[in-house]
């Protein structure tokens, strides 16, 4: 018994052969079989080689011996001993015996021998294998079984051996030239079975001559060209059989790579020779157009292109692919087979691919050759063009697909020669489909070679060129997306493509004019290209300029915006125009010229230079620049030099010199940088000052309806000399703006000066503009019957501020006050329009205005005493009307103007005018007795806009007065109520009123109610804390307004919840009042509070700022709990252990606020904090520090001065919001959050619980 390891015991000894066979032959040619038997290897070759034998005999004979190969005793046997010893039985079988099963039992039987003999491990012989070639062809070769079956069994074997790729059987083909020669005479038979057999002879023959033959070896095959291919294409047209078809098919195709059709038609006067005796010159004369071989190789491909099998299909498109590319692809081939109609099959095959890659490459390159022949296959393009759409559809799918590039080129020139043929739907899927190959090559999705680049943007022009593209939204649609994609990838990532890209923007620039002028709505594709010139192309072009080394490229660029401008001359054109010289364009064409001196460089540059100008001044301006070009120099130094020359009768120098100021005047305009620093070397001349100065006064000059730069504008400005003249042009230029002239920024479409200018001029503050304007003002106040004018002016004045804030300072520096007291009290002022313009124009001056820039305080008593009579008057007339409230909000920035200690008197004015408080008293009035309705009166009711301009109003009182009657107001009057309380004198509001508006109001009027009423509890407070005054109120009016104060802790607006809980923290420090019964243990209303504020805080998700800001007002009324001197029992048990901990948790530097830091502060003070709670605090806290020191210098100035929104007093709801966000300001508490002070208070808290935890450990 063997061990595990041991190795496998060795196979059992091979049975003794019997001592001899019945007809006596000796042993050692028997081989015994596994079933016990023997077979006499002599006595079957006897068998075998006897053509006389039964048949029953030999096929029982081979089926035994087929059997016993199957055994690896005998097997093993056979090849060791006896491998060679059958081989010439079998073949003579082969050829001896006319029976189809014996020769299938023999070829069979030859092949397993062979096989075996070749694989076996031990008796690897590849001679078995030659032999058998070896006699197999030459039975074949000699020819002595003339054309019968046994010939056909013979060539069957002969091709099974050949078939054979493990070894290399030609070598052992002794004489093959016989044997080519008696298979091209095979060929002739009409058998198609015997010539699908010698076809594949021929094909693995050919396939192994020119595998391995050298260059001493002679090819048997090319001196019977001609007869080999007529006769193979002759069988190709007559078969029916697929089988032959593939097996001619495929030697056809090693003879077209070989040269063979090439060599045929070169030689085709001796190959006729040849085939005289052969009927298939019956066939040759037939033919009327082109040489035999063509015409036949045309009617030879079409049986296969139609058949079922597309194996056979494939290898026929391959042929025809080899035919015309190997043979050169001649003109007259092309021909032939496009005229013989094979176009249509080829068509006809992609029809019915179904989107297969083995039909399709095939197909299209063969179209693609065929297609040279442009008039003949024409016709077929147009019926093939639904197909090669479908083609297209798939192949774009595809990345680098083999015939992308092809299948463009046909459906362009479909497209381009057969337009009429194209419908609608096939239109739109083409330009779809580009665009789609577009945009997958910007994503990534796909490649795409420079050819198919190239291809789609020719494609997309030809689509754009056809008669039925116009009006098309489809194709627009796609150009945008295509130019879109090209331009995202040739800018950065495939520079390659960018001539290409540029082509396409400039022929769909030119189709988006033509669409335009047909269907003038169609502006998009338009404004669009020109956003890509604007936004990618230009930066692009002005970043690389210097490092580009193609000057195709650039010469590109500036022709596709020259052509833009040539073809468009409409407002979008001069904006790309103006954003072209703005950008210093001049200076980057003349250094196109430095970096590419050439005469086609400097022709563009200066053709551009001349577009441009009639662009922006009129057409034909730039005729001197296009005149001067060939005379003008490329360096732009040069052409200085060219104004210092004298001119006199030089006709060329003048003309130059026309161009060369038209140039310097446009680049002047636009602060071209290059020609900016050429103005610095012209001396300043005080005579040429002063004769300018003379020129303006005699001719009336109007500098402000002439284009001219904004540093000349603004130096005309500066001289005090020109003030009268300017001061004319102003007005002119006013009562154009009345008129209708719009604003319309400088530099843009419009060629004069316009308010834009004007605006800019004023707000800088160092020119006489704003004297200028005030003046004007002034003396048509002072004439009679000036109404017209005084309104231009007035409504001109307003649009400046509205576009400068700025000015309004500098208008009221230069005593605009008076001359609007003027107004008022003038004739004029009884005149509507006067009216209402001037009040339009008081708003916007006191909207806008610096406190500090606002003087002549009498003359603003003056506006305020008229406008208060007027307001008063129209109210008691026609009740609340828009005018009413414009003056009421107007009374309202002067009081907000006077809590910075400007309009002192005029304030003191509105806050003491009974007949004012008595409109304010009814109003509000009005208001409360609503009760729950006043829900339904907010901002968009007439209602709910009077009470929110009322309440501003009473707000800024409130403000104004502390500030400029101290003392006056006493709030803690406001907060009594009972008949001995007295009316009240001033403007102002009680507070159970204000709590009525605050339970019943919209949120608007809550807001500003809220903070009405934290006006009042912060000047008791105030008041309190600096005369030590006894507060004295009833319990029950108290508790009345807690109740309401408590109901808004939670309210969706963070402004009246946040003043509540501040109205509440200060009612709390009245210890007077004993209002700490409110948070005993019997009300928990503020143990709901607090306890909902520490879940919140201590919940993981706390920490964003919108967050803390929204938990503001409970984080005060905890603070203010905390500092009572007793403090609530239940407030233990909310702020345990676990809370204060989960809480410390959550805070980070990104959730900290000022109230967070003091919520812990007093919390320390209060004996809530452990030692482990003031280590993580300090931890956080630094965290904090560390946060806010490495950012301090990113929001420097975030508080600084900020230009104010313009705001029109003809939208009241604009105006009533403006008033509503001076309100918020005054508590910056949700404006500034993140703020620089913000930071700054947060750092002090900080510090604070520091220095009190100092304490602690000190003492």
């Amino acid at each position: 018994m063997y061990s595990a390891t041991s190795a496998p015991p060795p196979p059992p000894p091979p049975l003794p052969p019997p001592p001899s066979c019945s007809q006596g032959h000796l042993s050692n040619l028997i081989l015994p079989t596994a079933e016990g038997g023997s077979i006499c290897l002599l006595c079957l070759s006897n068998l075998l080689s006897n053509p006389n034998s039964p048949t029953v005999h030999v096929s029982y004979a081979l089926s035994q011996l087929f059997q016993a190969l199957s055994q690896p005793l005998f097997l093993r046997s056979f090849l060791t001993f006896h491998s060679h010893f059958l081989i010439s039985p079998l073949v003579s079988v082969l050829s001896s015996f006319d029976d189809k099963p014996i020769a299938k039992q023999t070829i069979d039987l030859i092949v397993n021998i062979c096989e075996a003999s070749n694989n076996h491990s031990e008796h690897n012989n590849e001679d078995v294998y030659k032999e058998f070639v070896a006699r197999v062809s030459d039975r074949l070769s000699s020819g002595s079984l003339a054309w019968s079956r046994r010939q056909l069994y013979m060539l069957h074997c002969l091709g099974v051996l050949l078939d054979n790729q493990e070894n290399i059987p030609y070598a052992c083909i002794k004489d093959k030239d016989s044997l080519v020669l008696n298979l091209v005479t095979g060929l002739q038979l009409a058998s198609e079975e015997i010539q699908g057999e010698i076809m594949f002879v021929l094909y693995k023959i050919s396939l192994l001559q020119y595998t391995y033959m050298d260059d001493h070896c002679v090819d048997v095959l090319f001196p019977r060209c001609p007869k080999l291919l007529h006769l193979s294409l002759e069988a190709l047209v007559k078969t029916q059989s697929d089988d032959v078809r593939l097996n001619c098919v495929a030697f056809l195709t090693v003879l077209a790579r070989r040269g063979f059709f090439q060599s045929a038609c070169a030689n085709y006067l001796g190959c006729r020779d040849a085939l005289e005796a052969d009927n298939f010159m019956q066939t040759m004369e037939s033919t009327m157009d082109g040489s035999p071989l063509e015409v036949l190789f045309a009617e030879a491909v079409k049986g296969p292109l139609l058949s079922s099998d597309s194996q056979v299909q494939i290898a026929t498109l391959d042929l025809i692919l080899v035919y015309l590319s190997c043979n050169g692809g001649s003109g007259k081939e092309v021909q032939v087979l496009v005229e013989e109609n094979l176009a249509d099959y080829i068509f006809e095959i992609l029809r019915l691919s179904g989107c297969k890659d083995s039909v399709i490459n095939s197909s299209i390159l063969i179209l693609d050759l065929l297609s040279t022949a442009e008039q003949a296959f024409r016709q077929r393009l147009a019926i093939g063009f639904t197909t090669l759409v479908s083609v297209l559809s798939y192949v774009a799918e595809i990345p680098f697909h083999p015939v992308q590039c092809q299948s463009l080129k046909l459906i362009s020139n479909c497209v381009s020669n057969c337009p009429g043929i194209i419908s609608t739907s096939q239109f739109e899927e083409i330009s779809t489909i580009l665009a789609g190959m577009f945009k997958k090559h910007v994503n990534g999705e796909i490649g795409m070679l420079q050819e198919t680049f190239t291809l789609s943007c020719s494609t997309f022009v030809v689509l754009m060129k056809c008669s039925f593209s116009l009006g098309n939204t489809s194709l627009s649609a796609s150009i945008r997306d295509a130019l879109n994609s090209a331009f995202s990838t040739c800018l950065t990532m495939h520079p390659e493509h960018i001539l290409h890209s540029l082509y396409l923007l400039k022929e769909a620039y030119a189709y988006a004019i033509e669409d335009n002028l047909t269907i003038p709505i169609n502006t998009g594709l338009r404004y669009f290209i020109l956003e890509i010139c604007k936004q990618q192309i230009l930066p692009w072009f002005m970043t690389t300029i210097n490092e580009m080394e193609e000057e195709d490229i650039v010469l590109g660029v500036i022709e596709t915006f020259h052509s833009i401008l040539l073809q468009d001359l409409d407002t979008e054109a001069r904006n790309f125009t103006d954003i072209l010289v703005s950008s210093s364009w001049f200076s980057v064409l003349f250094g196109c010229l430095g970096l590419f001196s050439t005469e086609k460089m400097k022709w563009r540059v200066y053709l551009m230079f001349s577009s441009i100008v009639d662009v922006l001044l009129g057409s034909d301006y730039g005729q001197p620049i296009r005149d001067a070009a060939p005379h003008l120099p490329s360096d732009p130094t040069d052409l200085l030099f060219l104004l210092g020359q004298k001119t006199s009768h030089n006709v060329e120098l003048v003309c130059c010199q026309s161009a060369v100021l038209l140039i310097l005047y446009i680049s002047a305009l636009y602060n071209d940088r290059g020609f900016a620093k050429m103005s610095y070397q012209i001396p300043y001349s005080p005579e040429a000052e002063r004769i300018l100065f003379q020129l303006l006064a005699e001719n009336d000059w109007d500098s402000l309806s002439t284009r001219i730069h904004l540093t000349s504008l603004k130096w005309l400005f500066q001289q005090e000399k020109l003030c009268k003249l300017l001061s004319k042009q102003i007005l002119k230029l006013c009562i154009n703006n009345s008129a209708g002239n719009y604003i319309v920024p400088y530099g843009k479409t419009s060629q004069n000066v316009d308010l834009q200018v004007i605006a800019e001029l004023i707000s800088f503050g160092d020119n006489f503009g704003a004297m200028i304007l005030v003046c004007l003002l002034g003396e048509l106040v002072e004439d009679a019957n000036q109404e017209h004018d005084i309104i231009s002016v007035v409504n001109a004045i307003t649009k400046i501020i509205e576009i400068a804030p700025a000015a309004s300072d500098q208008l009221c520096m230069y005593g605009i006050g008076g001359v609007l007291q003027n107004i008022n009290y003038g004739s004029n002022f009884h005149f509507p329009e006067v009216i209402s313009s001037t009040t339009l124009l008081v708003f916007s001056i006191l909207r806008s205005v610096h406190s500090e820039s606002i003087s002549n305080d009498e003359a603003w008593v003056g506006i305020t005493i008229k406008s208060m009579d007027y307001m008063i008057s129209m109210v008691a007339a026609d009740g609340w009307t828009e005018e009413g409230l414009r003056i009421l909000i107007i009374l309202s920035l002067i009081l907000y103007h006077s809590t910075n200690q400007a309009m002192i008197q005029a304030s003191k004015i509105i806050l003491l005018s009974a007949p004012l408080v008595s409109i304010i008293n009814n109003s509000v009035s009005e208001a409360c007795s609503k009760g729950p309705a006043l829900l339904d009166h907010d901002e968009g009711t007439k209602p709910g806009e009077i009470l929110i301009i009322v309440l501003s109003l009473i707000f800024f009182s409130f403000r104004s007065a502390q500030a400029v009657l101290p003392g006056m107001v006493d709030f803690q009057n406001l907060l009594h109520e009972g008949c001995e309380v007295q009316p009240l004198s001033y403007v102002s509001i009680r507070g159970h009123d204000l709590c009525k508006l605050m339970h019943f109001g919209s949120p608007p009027v809550k807001r500003i109610a809220s903070f009405c009423l934290l006006q009042i509890f912060t000047g008791i407070s105030d008041h309190r804390s600096r005369n030590q005054v006894h507060l004295k109120f009833r319990a029950g009016y108290l508790s009345s307004m807690r109740a309401v104060l408590e109901g808004l802790i939670f309210y969706g607006d963070i402004r009246v919840s946040r003043n509540c809980s501040l109205c509440l923290s200060t009612l709390m420090t009245w210890k007077e009042v004993e209002i700490e019964s409110i948070a005993s243990a019997k009300n928990n209303w503020f143990r709901l509070i607090i306890e909902e504020l520490v879940m919140s805080l201590a919940t993981p998700s706390m920490p964003s700022n919108s967050f803390m800001i929204q938990h503001k007002p409970a984080v005060n009324i905890a603070i203010s709990l905390l500092k009572l001197d007793q403090i609530p029992p239940w407030m233990t048990t909310v702020f345990d252990d676990s809370s204060i901990v989960s809480i410390i948790q959550n805070m980070s530097p990104n959730n900290m606020s000022t109230e967070l830091v003091l919520l812990f502060r007093e919390l320390l003070n209060s004996g809530y904090l452990k030692s482990e709670h003031i280590a993580d605090l300090n931890r956080v806290f630094q965290a904090c520090r560390r946060h806010l020191y490495t950012n301090e210098f990113q929001d420097t100035g975030a508080e600084g001065h900020k230009e104010k929104a313009c705001v029109n007093l003809d939208d009241l709801g604009k105006a009533r919001a403006f008033l509503t966000s001076l309100i918020s300001q005054s508590f910056p508490y949700v404006d500034l959050w993140r703020s620089p002070s913000w930071k700054k208070q947060l750092l002090e808290e900080i510090e604070l619980f520091s220095k009190r935890l100092m304490e602690d450990e000190e003492g």
